[in-house]
């Protein structure tokens, strides 16, 4: 489906909707410090699903998702919200990149995968440099994958499958195809991982996106992923890739 371009967006009324009121939550300067000393405190936090047509109502919800966190956070996912809505794109934008110039490890420790594959996809979309968005673009892409095959293992119960003994030892001794000239992943001593982590490497330098990259390759390891499975019954210590 072709991506609405943006002229017909300023012109659609549900897009004026939904940043009617925007310039009540922009400021003139923010104090980062205070923010990020600052503890929500509304209850117990409940995550947000989709977004309502009302910004004010949207962020309400969102400020309720972060509460018990420190309030820069949330300030985060507003400048999010408010560059999706397209509200002052170019200011706030460039309010979002300084907020990830000064606060980048802040904000690498803190955000949860969602808010910071939110912020790559951000800087994919809108950052002049392009080593920035080609970075922000693989981190999404890496996610994004994990995400839909998380999701089809989940809803179709292969979760609840263990590694097939017999399947194992077969990979191991002959070639096992899947699709399209590619065979499966040898379990236990295959280089492909560690391969793309050194191909990774370069990326994960480049400024703004990169440290998120590296967060974000550091947390597929450790949570329940093909990567964190597959690590768990690797063998050959000079092609790990963790």
């Amino acid at each position: 489906m072709k991506k609405p371009n943006k002229f017909h967006r300023r012109l659609s009324f549900n897009q004026c909707r939904k940043r009617f009121g925007a310039l009540r939550h922009v400021r003139s300067e923010y104090d980062f410090t205070a923010m990020r000393e600052n503890i929500i405190q509304l209850g117990d936090a409940v995550q947000t699903r989709g977004s309502e047509k009302s910004l004010d109502q949207h962020l309400d919800n969102l400020r309720q998702e972060f509460s018990t966190q420190p309030e820069l956070l949330w300030h985060h996912a507003k400048l999010i919200v408010l560059i999706r809505r397209e509200f002052q794109t170019p200011k706030i934008y460039s309010e979002f990149r300084l907020l990830w110039e000064e606060e980048t490890d802040f904000l690498c420790e803190h955000l949860n995968m969602r808010w910071l594959i939110a912020a790559s996809d951000t800087f994919a979309e809108h950052d002049d440099d392009m080593a920035v968005r080609g970075a922000a673009m693989v981190t999404s892409a890496l996610v994004n994958t994990v995400k839909m095959y998380e999701s089809e293992r989940l809803l179709g119960h292969a979760d609840e499958l263990a590694l097939d003994p017999k399947s194992l030892e077969r990979v191991q001794k002959e070639l096992v195809p899947l699709f399209e000239g590619m065979s499966c992943f040898t379990v236990g001593t295959d280089d492909t991982l560690r391969n793309m982590l050194w191909r990774l490497q370069p990326f994960m330098t480049v400024q703004l996106a990169g440290p998120i990259l590296a967060e974000i390759w550091r947390r597929l390891q450790i949570e329940d992923t093909v990567f964190h499975r597959m690590r768990a019954v690797h063998k050959r210590e000079k092609t790990r890739w963790w």
